[in-house]
């Protein structure tokens, strides 16, 4: 039930539901305060959702910082990749499909080629509400094996949903095997706080290596300011269901 429950409120809580949510009582309405009540709203609101300048900013602040890879001095037994960066919808199926966030798993065989890392762990099912025959954590690693990874540093958690589950099943699979307790978590940058908080919530202690940033750092011109971007929407679409997610997460005791 809280499977479901997340997914149907991430997709209510879309920015352009709730504009369109806002924008029917100002077209309906009778009385003129109320109407120009809604209609403020909605200005605000789209301003806000649609400006490049303040989007970035506010997803810059959310969003865990990148570590350089000169930095990772720790030798780390295992990276904990998780899922979340694959398309299951698309055919023909004798490849892997990307969505945006594919730097987890190209950044993480970064992490191993440069020795950072002994291990892969790939943790990830199926975070659909249909059924799906090949999980995500097993698509990523044909993705690893291809850009030669040994199949013998990967490790396969292919049974979690969530993150919650992602945390769950992971430390029982590291328990279970007895590894050495140095993990680095590899997600994406607006997801890493959630993250951590599900795997500490499970003693299973990690350092952030973060990936996939909707922040820039490019400098911004007139037109950030003034000119409204559809990209800005997505990624207060991303902030939404991450802060959604966080407050269920704690009150429901997973983080």
């Amino acid at each position: 039930m809280f499977f479901i429950l997340s997914k149907t409120l991430g997709l209510l809580l879309n920015p352009l539901v709730l504009l369109i949510i806002l924008l029917l009582p100002a077209l309906f309405l009778k009385k003129p305060l109320l109407k120009r009540i809604f209609l403020a709203a909605f200005a605000f609101f789209s301003i806000l959702f649609t400006n490049p300048f303040i989007t970035n900013e506010v997803m810059e602040w959310w969003e865990v910082p990148p570590v350089p890879f000169k930095s990772l001095t720790k030798p780390y037994s295992t990276a904990i990749v998780l899922s979340g960066v694959t398309v299951s919808d698309k055919s023909p199926h004798d490849r892997v499909y990307f969505s945006k966030g594919a730097d987890r798993v190209m950044h993480a065989v970064q992490l191993y080629k440069t020795g950072k890392v002994h291990n892969l762990l790939l943790s990830g099912g199926s975070g659909s509400l249909e059924a799906d025959t090949v999980t995500e954590a097993e698509r990523m690693r044909r993705v690893m094996l291809l850009s030669g990874v040994p199949d013998s540093v990967i490790l396969v958690e292919g049974k979690s949903r969530n993150t919650h589950e992602n945390a769950l099943f992971t430390k029982q699979m590291l328990d279970s095997i007895g590894q050495e307790q140095h993990y680095l978590l590899v997600t994406s940058a607006f997801h890493m706080r959630r993250a951590q908080a599900c795997f500490e919530h499970e003693g299973l202690q990690t350092d952030a290596f973060t990936t996939d940033f909707y922040s820039s750092d490019t400098p911004y011109g007139l037109d950030s300011f003034l000119l409204p971007r559809a990209e800005a929407i997505v990624a207060w679409d991303k902030l939404i269901r991450e802060w959604v997610g966080l407050l269920m997460y704690k009150i429901s005791g997973y983080a």
